[in-house]
């Protein structure tokens, strides 16, 4: 075997691991060095078909490389940062609600969570008002049976992407950084929203105190 047979076999090898792979940003970088060992191959033994195959899948996965270590920079940067969810408006579907419209009811079937971009919500059984830049409807996909914790309907019209809970597993499956820097984040938010629960609550506790 000469150098050029094993360049093409390293091109070859390089391709068999980036499909054993099961996370995305090692998979993108093997399968960008794998085809620039089947395109130096190609070029040395004249194939231009060769080339032309490995030359078009190098956009896509730069794209994708780069999508998914964005992704992972973003969450890390909320999770540590100001616990915005901005970065999941391009996974979700843009929905329009009307005021009065009830999205879930308490113990219904958990499939999707709500990034809220207009309007106001409010989730009646802990008497918490959902406004603009809040996710909501999270929570079902950590309860038991994913089953809804509470019910929310739309107070004042507005608009609020969808992110269903399959397209947050298949991130957190293709990238575990990911799906480690949402588990923080969700649980921030988490204790974050019941210490405004319990602020709101204590000035309505001290105002009964003082009718008694």
């Amino acid at each position: 075997m000469n150098w050029v047979e094993g360049i093409g076999y390293l091109g070859t090898a390089l391709t068999v691991a980036s499909s054993a792979m099961g996370t995305m940003i090692p998979l993108r970088i093997v399968a960008l060095c794998a085809s620039c060992a089947v395109i130096t191959y190609g070029f040395l033994i004249g194939s231009v078909p060769l080339m032309l195959t490995e030359a078009i899948q190098i956009p896509f996965n730069a794209w994708r490389l780069y999508e998914m270590v964005r992704l992972v920079r973003e969450t890390e940067r909320a999770a540590s940062g100001d616990l915005s969810l901005d970065w999941l408006k391009p996974f979700g579907t843009l929905r329009r609600f009307r005021a009065g419209e009830v999205l879930f009811l308490k113990g219904d079937e958990a499939k999707e969570m709500y990034l809220i971009e207009s309007g106001r919500f409010r989730i009646a059984e802990h008497g918490l008002d959902i406004r603009p830049g809040q996710i909501v409807g999270e929570l079902g996909m950590l309860s038991p049976g994913n089953r809804r914790t509470g019910s929310l309907a739309c107070v004042e019209a507005g608009t609020a992407p969808c992110l269903s809970y399959s397209e947050v597993k298949q991130l957190y499956y293709q990238n575990p950084e990911f799906g480690f820097y949402f588990l923080k984040l969700t649980s921030e938010r988490l204790f974050q929203s019941a210490a405004e629960a319990a602020e709101t609550a204590r000035p309505a506790a001290a105002a009964g105190s003082d009718v008694l």
